[in-house]
């Protein structure tokens, strides 16, 4: 068996359980204000490597930055939207900005 660097340890609770993806870890669900569940994933920033647009704000979330990634529970993945943190947690003082083409 090989041996380990010594000071180097691995914490079983943030290793990916046997059998599902890593996003499971950081997967979690929430209900809304408006009495809806919602599949909520934590995206780190090492994670990150495409640009998306936040619905809360209506700004880029650019690689690298650690942000949120949200579904209606009763929905698919592909209803999906990437916030940034702060605005999936101040959701419900405003209204979901929408861009008109």
């Amino acid at each position: 068996m090989p041996r380990r660097k010594p000071g180097r340890t691995r914490s079983r609770d943030a290793s990916p359980r046997p059998g599902s993806g890593l996003g499971d870890v950081y997967r979690r669900t929430e209900s809304g204000a408006d009495g809806d569940e919602y599949v909520v994933r934590t995206v780190p920033g090492s994670r990150a490597v495409k640009r998306y647009r936040c619905p809360g704000c209506d700004h880029e979330i650019m690689p690298g930055v650690a942000h949120i990634v949200a579904w209606p529970a009763d929905g698919g993945e592909t209803d999906r939207r990437h916030w940034h943190s702060g605005c999936w947690n101040g959701r419900w003082t405003r209204g979901i900005t929408r861009r008109w083409s």
